[in-house]
């Protein structure tokens, strides 16, 4: 293989895993809207609903991987996207959205 071929693989292939994960989300997204308690969403800030609507999304990545089922085991728990301070309200919004998912499956 060439040097050529070899660099574009490595530019691709990332591309490609990107795509699938974003087009699972998209159709997710969709279904957790309606899956969502609207009463535990309307008391949340932008921030909180992203937290649970990761661990909703997680759940279903987890389950489609056949991987643990545990919210503190997710990569987004362990590595929340969001800065120091405001770790704990994300996780914790984020177990929350796991949790739900998971009574509702």
């Amino acid at each position: 293989m060439t040097h050529a071929a070899n660099k574009t693989i490595r530019f691709v292939t990332p591309l490609i895993a990107v795509a699938m994960f974003a087009g699972t989300s998209m159709v997710a997204s969709a279904q957790t809207a309606q899956n969502s308690a609207p009463a535990a969403n309307m008391s949340m800030n932008p921030e909180q609903e992203q937290a649970f609507h990761d661990g909703q999304e997680a759940l279903k990545m987890d389950t489609a991987a056949k991987r643990k089922i545990d919210a503190t085991a997710s990569h987004l728990y362990v590595h929340p996207p969001v800065k120091k301070e405001a770790r704990d309200a994300y996780r914790a919004n984020f177990q929350k959205g796991y949790e739900q998912a998971k009574q509702g499956s």
